[in-house]
């Protein structure tokens, strides 16, 4: 009876070490999905519920602590499989711990302002010179001291700033 028992141990340790490193394939996903999620939520041009916003907050404000807890669990169970594995088990666990470790890398960053990025030289034309927005776009329009100044809302949804003068008044522009 005890061999059995013995036996059974040993069954059961393997088929858990078997099962550790798909877990922590699991756990890097989970950590990569913290950081995903707000930016295919957050989008120029797409429609945002409130729900999607407060998901987005919810997620950006706890990414870059549990991006470490689980960076740090993934450590751990790296740890085991790397004793007990050959060349491809140890390939995994190194993919296996850059995932998360991405992960808390880029919760860290302010990624938003990649995507939405300031115009760096932009350009102004004559209302008559304006080829680019067609005669349904929306723009937003200044007047001010007898100058008139519009802004294609296609543009700001991608840059959501630009700095102007308009009518001898500084100003900035957002959308």
């Amino acid at each position: 009876m005890s061999r059995f028992a013995r036996g059974s141990r040993k069954e059961n340790m393997l088929s858990g070490r078997r099962l550790l490193l798909p877990a922590l394939f699991i756990a890097g996903i989970l950590a990569l999905a913290l950081v995903a999620i707000p930016v295919l939520l957050i989008q120029p041009f797409r429609p945002q519920s409130p729900r999607d916003l407060e998901i987005s907050f919810l997620l950006r404000s706890w990414s870059p602590f549990l991006t470490l807890v689980l960076t740090a669990a993934v450590l751990l169970g790296a740890l085991r499989v790397w004793a007990a594995g050959g060349f491809w088990r140890r390939a995994g666990v190194i993919l296996a711990v850059l995932l998360p470790a991405v992960a808390a890398w880029a919760a860290r960053q302010n990624h938003f302002e990649t995507m939405f990025h300031p115009l760096e030289r932009p350009r102004f034309v004559a209302a008559d010179q304006a080829t680019f927005p067609g005669d349904s776009d929306r723009v937003l329009g200044v007047a001010l001291n007898g100058e008139a100044a519009a802004y294609p809302v296609r543009q700001l949804a991608y840059h959501h700033l630009v700095q102007d003068r308009v009518g001898g008044v500084d100003l900035v522009v957002t959308y």
